[in-house]
């Protein structure tokens, strides 16, 4: 693990208005910087970056957090890998650590570590013998120019080419430093008998990425018609590739995805890259692989919006089936382009404009229902049996779908275009729903085919429940402290000459001493892990500091911490302009700390004269004396008066 001195260095160098401005434009309002969220679409900035506690927050869609976060969620790293971004982009060194328990995990990092430097080593490798290498610039180069491939597009995806020579690769990685055992972990070479051959001889190299861009594996194509093996060949499973969880293009076409809130879904490698050369880069292919509820996902951090783009042959138009049920079951919404029968993604790209595919992408995406309608309408005809199996199957394709305000809206679309009662689909979608319920376990319920025997479900208010009141002691430990607040050493005694003697003690010491004071506890479990943190480094007269729990080691603490500390308003400078006093709640530090004290305490209390009184039910009925119960009862009813006249209110229970 990386030495804590190390992530100290990291946090400390990281300035958030830094590393955000590399990925989003930002401009200066008041104290704060303000952008357009890079998380989700906006057109009014609601992204804020606050340098004095180095944190952002979008009051948009509420993602917050550290520079380290940003990383995290901006580029889908883990906290130990956008460490290591910000360590690459500060120049920082990083020491690791390793605990005796941790021997396994370092052997296997270092394992994976050692198969990415192999495959960049090997990249580069096939790079080379495309532009170098004889056979790969008479044989390769000229096949990529054929298909229309530039020279740019060649340099952007690393595509490469693996000579015929049966050990090239294979020998030139041992001369390396490579060991034997590595290049068989890999799949890039394979041992027959006492000698090593490389997996992709004689073939076109494609590089296959992950997230951050690092090549993981490849796909190779045969060039010699008059060889028959597979035409293409992708790298075996390896711990740093599973081809389940791995789209094509993905670290080239994230970007896109998210700036246009939609993912174009292809099959094959030129697909993608012929699709890059007409302008259209929000497009990934499962390449190698069916299409999988993890690439689904993969698409679902970028955007909820997939259009498939598949071939108009009858492949193709099963292949589209097939995804929509599973782009659906992950509630993702999904569009389907049906090609001319005689284009596949990559001859149709290479076949037109720019621009006139963009415009043809636009204007023939349609959603599952049309496209299913459209598609079996034409089979069924005038037969009515076909025409009742048509929407059985576009019911079934619906049930798939977890939202139920979605699922409904499909219902209603159906309705109109089958001609078909709204009712009688309704009550056949609730055969299915019940179908799948059955073999999950799943409890939710089917639609009400009876919109007027429905139940309203009201929210139920509880006492005792006191997360507002608990979020916000939290806020004003963070935020303030160490503010000193003063307040009468004594209420009811005025010093000789007629004062009141003051003293004053920092927001942290008032409000632990205060709620300790009082047995308060926190109900939430994840505000009771932070004041219990905030607590205990309180008792051993460690610093609160933000920052702390900014970088904390549970991603929930880092999380509440920045949301914590983030403000949605910042006061204008108009106001003292025109000489206007506006005060901030630290002009009324005193009240805003007593008041939310009292607000929780009330809740807190109430809820323990509750239990007192049932433990005093159950000792009296056992003939267990009951005088410590009522000593504290009586306590708990002076404290309730109390926090009654501060509060102004009236409680009754």
């Amino acid at each position: 693990m990386i030495s804590p001195a190390s992530v100290s260095r990291i946090i400390d160098s990281a300035r958030i208005e830094d590393v955000v401005g590399d990925f989003v434009r930002l401009r200066r309002r008041g104290a704060n910087w303000l952008g357009l969220c890079p998380f989700h679409n906006e057109k009014t900035p609601s992204f804020s970056v606050n340098p004095a506690r180095n944190i952002y927050k979008c009051f948009g869609c509420g993602k917050a957090g550290s520079s380290v976060n940003f990383i995290m969620e901006h580029e889908r790293l883990s906290y130990p890998e956008a460490l290591k971004w910000l360590a690459k982009k500060y120049n920082i060194e990083i020491e690791e650590t390793f605990s005796e328990g941790d021997k396994e995990h370092e052997e296997q990092q270092k394992q994976k570590e050692s198969l990415l430097l192999l495959h960049e080593f090997a990249q580069k490798y096939f790079s080379k013998m495309l532009s170098e290498n004889e056979e790969g610039k008479s044989v390769a180069k000229t096949y990529f120019k054929e298909r229309g491939f530039t020279q740019n597009v060649i340099e952007k995806f690393h595509l490469g080419y693996c000579p015929t020579l049966k050990s090239s690769f294979s020998e030139y990685a041992l001369r390396q430093g490579y060991s034997e055992e590595l290049l068989i972990a890999s799949g890039l070479s394979v041992k027959d008998g006492e000698k090593l051959y490389d997996r992709f001889k004689g073939r076109l190299i494609f590089p296959i990425d992950n997230l951050s861009g690092r090549t993981i594996a490849f796909g190779a194509r045969i060039l010699r018609k008059d060889q028959h093996p597979a035409k293409y060949i992708n790298s075996p499973e390896t711990p740093i590739y599973q081809k389940s969880k791995v789209l094509y293009g993905i670290s080239f076409a994230r970007k896109a995805i998210a700036d246009y809130d939609l993912c174009y879904l292809v099959e094959g490698y030129t697909d993608v890259i012929s699709m890059h050369m007409a302008g259209v880069e929000n497009v990934v292919a499962s390449a190698g692989t069916s299409l999988t509820q993890e690439h689904v996902r993969i698409i679902g951090r970028f955007t909820k919006n997939i259009t498939i783009l598949y071939d108009g042959d009858p492949a193709g138009i099963s292949a589209s089936e097939r995804g929509i049920n599973l782009i659906l079951e992950e509630g993702l919404n999904v569009k389907i382009v049906l090609l001319p029968a005689e284009h596949d993604p990559d001859s149709f790209a290479k076949s037109f404009s720019a621009s006139e595919v963009k415009e043809y992408l636009e204007k023939n995406s349609q959603n599952f229902i049309l496209f299913k309608t459209g598609l079996q309408s034409k089979a069924a005809g005038d037969d009515p049996v076909k025409k009742v199996a048509l929407l059985h199957d576009i019911v079934e394709t619906i049930a798939r779908i977890p939202d139920p305000i979605m699922r409904g809206e499909y219902i209603t679309r159906c309705s109109r275009i089958g001609n078909v009662s709204e009712h009688v689909l309704i009550g056949e979608l609730n055969k299915e729903l019940r179908k799948k319920y059955k073999r999950t376990g799943n409890d939710e319920q089917p639609f009400e085919t009876k919109p007027e025997e429905a139940v309203l479900l009201q929210p139920v208010f509880e006492e005792d429940d006191a997360d507002a009141q608990e979020r916000d002691i939290l806020r004003l430990l963070l935020n303030y402290h160490s503010h000193q607040i003063s307040f009468p050493k004594n209420e009811t005694v005025e010093a000789a000459d007629g004062t009141t003697e003051w003293i004053s003690v920092p927001v942290a010491t008032y409000i632990i001493e205060d709620l300790e004071r009082d047995e308060i506890s926190f109900g939430n479990t994840l505000f009771s892990l932070m004041y219990s943190e905030l607590k205990n480094r309180f008792s051993a007269g460690q610093n609160l500091s933000a920052d702390y729990f900014l970088n904390h080691r549970d991603d929930d603490v880092r999380e509440l911490a920045t949301d914590l500390l983030s403000e949605p308003y910042e006061l204008s400078d108009n106001w003292s302009r025109h000489g206007i006093t506006v005060p901030t709640e630290e002009n009324v530090l005193r009240e805003a700390v007593e008041g939310s004290l009292y607000s929780l305490k009330i809740r807190k209390v109430m809820k323990m004269l509750r239990e007192n009184r049932r433990q005093m039910d159950e000792q009296w009925k056992k003939g267990i004396d009951i005088i410590e119960l009522m000593e504290r009862q009586h306590r708990l009813e002076t404290l309730k008066m109390k926090l009654s006249l501060a509060l102004g209110i009236d409680v009754l229970k």
